[in-house]
């Protein structure tokens, strides 16, 4: 059983949530990759979000375009959802926020931005969350806080 399960709509995708797997791999947290399209592989997104809270704490859903997994997953299993809009060809990626930021009542994603910053933030975010109960991931955000705190100061002497 792996803690997080990242859900993207295509392989096309991997190129933005790569960085939601660096980041969880650098915070040590156990983690499962599928893909798994709303439009194209309905049963198994549907069968995947029924089970899931069998296997995984947290589901991280990137999708660009319509971007219908994140909400469609939410829709189907009482787990938390983080959605990540991936940047479209033709809008940039401001079709996939709207799509699942949007959400109607009683079917909550936790929508971070648009793109890198977005997926990283997302495997934050699940991290947070699973480490309600884990006092390892605690301090793994700890010290990835500390990191960043210490490469900010770092990069202000660089300055002149």
């Amino acid at each position: 059983m792996s803690d997080v399960a990242i859900v993207m709509g295509s392989i096309s995708d991997l190129k933005i949530m790569q960085n939601t797997i660096d980041v969880l791999n650098e915070l040590g947290v156990s983690f499962e990759t599928k893909v798994i399209s709303a439009h194209r592989t309905p049963q198994e997104m549907l069968d995947f979000a029924r089970s899931a809270s069998n296997d995984f704490k947290v589901i991280i859903a990137g999708a660009g375009g319509a971007a219908h997994l994140p909400g469609m997953i939410a829709s189907s299993t009482t787990l938390p959802v983080i959605g990540v809009p991936v940047p479209s060809r033709y809008l940039k990626g401001m079709d996939s926020l709207l799509s699942i930021v949007q959400m109607p009542a009683g079917v909550p994603v936790a929508t971070v931005s648009i793109g890198e910053a977005g997926a990283k933030n997302a495997a934050i975010l699940a991290t947070k969350i699973c480490a309600l109960n884990n006092q390892t991931y605690q301090k793994s955000l700890s010290d990835y806080v500390e990191v960043m705190h210490d490469k900010s100061i770092e990069s202000g002497k660089n300055l002149g």
